[in-house]
């Protein structure tokens, strides 16, 4: 996964918080910076290495000869990371929004 849409998710996060704290955020930083669509980018990352992934496999599959049996397996382990490291993502989105949501006003 690359590595350039968690950065940015991060610096959007780090903005937010600054702001919540009543900090004002450096505007370069943040400036230029979408939070739906860095994630969306992320998403469609993990969903593209899922897809070569599985072409690779089935190709291997089907006897095609180009296809190397060992970077069919890095295909498939690299997508499953990138899989996992989504998943928890989201498990960490939603545990923020819990949080946000419980608090007293």
């Amino acid at each position: 996964m690359d590595t350039r849409g968690v950065e940015q998710m991060l610096s959007v996060l780090r903005s937010t918080a600054a702001q919540a704290g009543g900090v004002k955020p450096a505007e370069s930083a943040a400036a230029g910076v979408d939070f739906a669509e860095v994630l969306k980018s992320s998403i469609d990352q993990v969903n593209n290495a899922q897809k070569q992934a599985t072409q690779m496999a089935e190709n291997l599959a089907a006897g095609d000869s180009e296809q190397n049996l060992h970077e069919v397996m890095v295909a498939l382990q690299t997508a499953s990371i990138s899989f996992q490291e989504m998943v928890q993502v989201r498990n960490r989105l939603v545990s923020a929004y819990q949080d946000v949501m419980n608090m007293q006003v």
